[in-house]
């Protein structure tokens, strides 16, 4: 095991950590050393109660540790979170739809992550080196300004150079205009419908997420690519305010009999659809055979909060 030492900003924040969640965080360290970093060095797992913290690549482990810690606050404070209870019925399109989803997603609590690391002084101009490393070996430059098969991967990486660097970004533009222009130009779009407002609340953080899932299409689209449908596809965690808890579902929501099967039972699922952002917040149980008017018609008429706590649905209030 590496012998690693956290310095004093990592370790107040691992305290901060602690103090929220009902375990104890413990780390897991590899031995790699690549002289990069990237976004898939490290991930989290639950043991007996325990956070643990695997960090596969200790090149930047201040870094490192710091990025997985914030992550853990966010969702240990009520920071809404992603789940997938939809299936299209084939499995590899569904892993590409969990992957881009989810880094779009993590892209966007990246907004608050960078910029608390920004300000403790992680993000070196050592890591800045290194993360254009990270980029570098994770998508290939396009050939002469053409469109091909990594497209998605490209603006997903773009997206999340653009929250890296921020004021910074200067130091690699001409690189990145160099190396990816059609994709670069994609990304700066998505990239300034995300930073209209900070993501310093759990309903920021939402509100933000749906743009990006709006925005990432909007571009797929402008390219005559596939879409992703982010906005059905993902259930996102909702954040109410107290008022709205007591409001009637029918308010708020809108029943959708989606073509996607619910995961649970292969069948066409229900979905909850926010009636303002259109964005999936819940995917209901199958609802009684012959007896669905009754279901529907007694569901629209319970409070938001009655509903989501007899469903077991996470929330925040705001």
């Amino acid at each position: 095991m590496s012998d690693i030492k956290l310095n004093s900003e990592v370790k107040e924040l691992l305290d901060e950590v602690n103090e929220k969640i009902s375990g104890e965080v413990t780390f897991d360290y590899g031995t790699e050393k690549s002289g990069y970093v990237r976004y898939d060095q490290s991930y989290q797992s639950w043991q007996n109660g325990d956070l643990i913290i695997h960090v596969k690549d200790i090149t930047a482990p201040n870094y490192t540790v710091s990025h997985e810690l914030r992550h853990a606050l966010l969702d240990a404070t009520g920071y809404p979170m992603i789940s997938f209870n939809l299936t299209s019925g084939h499995q590899d399109f569904d892993e590409q739809l969990m992957i881009v989803t989810t880094t779009l997603y993590d892209t966007v609590t990246h907004l608050n992550i960078y910029n608390w690391q920004k300000s403790h002084g992680l993000l070196t101009n050592e890591v800045q080196t290194e993360y254009l490393k990270g980029v570098q070996q994770t998508i290939k430059p396009e050939e002469k300004g053409k469109m091909d098969g990594m497209m998605h991967l490209r603006l997903l990486t773009l997206l999340d150079a653009l929250v890296f660097y921020g004021n910074n970004f200067d130091k690699v533009a001409d690189q990145f205009q160099l190396d990816y222009p059609i994709s670069l130009q994609g990304a700066q779009k998505v990239y300034q419908e995300l930073i209209q407002k900070p993501v310093d609340s759990p309903f920021a953080l939402r509100r933000t997420v749906v743009k990006a899932f709006e925005a990432f299409d909007a571009q797929l689209e402008r390219w005559n690519l596939p879409t992703v449908g982010g906005k059905e596809f993902v259930t996102l965690g909702s954040v109410f305010s107290n008022r709205q808890l007591r409001l009637e579902v029918r308010q708020l929501f809108q029943i959708s009999h989606s073509e996607i099967q619910d995961k649970a039972t292969k069948q066409r699922a229900y979905i909850g659809i926010g009636v303002t952002d259109q964005q999936n917040a819940f995917v209901l149980p199958t609802p009684p055979q012959n007896k669905s008017e009754v279901f529907f018609k007694h569901m629209y008429g319970m409070s938001i909060k009655d509903l989501f706590e007899q469903l077991n649905l996470p929330y925040s209030v705001r």
